[in-house]
C-alpha cells in the first residue's frame, strides 16, 4: 500500500493493523506533534507530558487490533490522551497549581528580536496563555482542542464523550471568560 504523507489516517490504520509499519511510521510523524502539545498544554509539566505521550501511544499500539475505523483516527487518539489525563486527575483529586516559579521561567524565555511591538505580542500572547491556564478544566480542554489542535465540535465531543450542544456551551463560556480577562 501507498503511505504517503496523503493517505488518510484511516487507510493508514488499517494497513498498520495488516502489518505494514512504514503505514505507523506516517500515523506517529503526523500526530506526535499535536499531541504533544496537547498534554503539555494540560499538564503544564514537560516530564509528566512525556511520560503520558509514550504511555498513549503504547495504548495505540496495545489497542490497534481492536481498532474500528468508526471513528477518525485523530478522534481515537486524542480520546485516548483524554482518557489517561481523567485517570491521572482522578488519582490526584485535583489539578495542580502552576508552577510557583512560573512568571520567572517565562521572563527568561529569549526573545531574539527586540523590537517593542515583538515584545507587545509576546506580552498579549502570555496574557492569553495565563488566561486560558485559568478556566475551568472543561473549559479548557475544549478550547485547546478547538484553537490550537483546530479539531470540529463533534470531534471535541467524541474525544471528550459529551454532546455537540455541550462542547459549544463550554466553548462559549470558556470564550466569554477570556475575552473578559483580555479588556480588564
Amino acid at each position: 500500500m501507498n503511505t504517503g504523507a496523503d493517505t488518510p489516517d484511516d487507510a493508514l490504520m488499517l494497513a498498520w493493523t495488516a502489518g505494514d509499519v512504514a503505514a505507523f511510521e506516517v500515523l506517529y510523524a503526523r500526530h506526535r506533534g499535536p499531541l504533544y502539545r496537547f498534554l503539555l498544554r494540560q499538564l503544564r509539566d514537560q516530564a509528566l507530558a512525556d511520560e503520558f505521550f509514550q504511555d498513549v501511544w503504547q495504548r495505540v499500539i496495545a489497542a490497534r487490533q481492536g481498532w474500528k475505523p468508526d471513528a477518525a483516527f485523530r478522534t481515537w487518539l486524542f480520546r485516548i490522551a483524554h482518557n489517561r489525563l481523567n485517570d491521572h486527575w482522578r488519582g490526584l483529586k485535583h489539578r495542580p497549581a502552576a508552577p510557583a516559579d512560573g512568571d520567572e521561567r517565562a521572563t527568561r524565555v529569549p526573545d531574539p528580536s527586540s523590537p517593542e511591538h515583538e515584545l507587545s505580542e509576546f506580552e498579549q500572547r502570555r496574557r492569553l496563555q495565563l488566561a486560558i491556564e485559568d478556566l475551568p478544566e472543561e473549559q479548557r480542554e475544549v478550547v485547546v482542542l478547538r484553537l490550537e489542535q483546530e479539531l470540529s465540535l463533534e470531534e471535541i465531543g467524541d474525544i471528550t464523550g459529551v454532546g455537540r450542544e455541550t462542547v459549544k456551551s463550554r466553548l462559549r463560556y470558556a470564550m466569554d471568560k477570556l475575552r473578559a480577562r483580555l479588556t480588564e
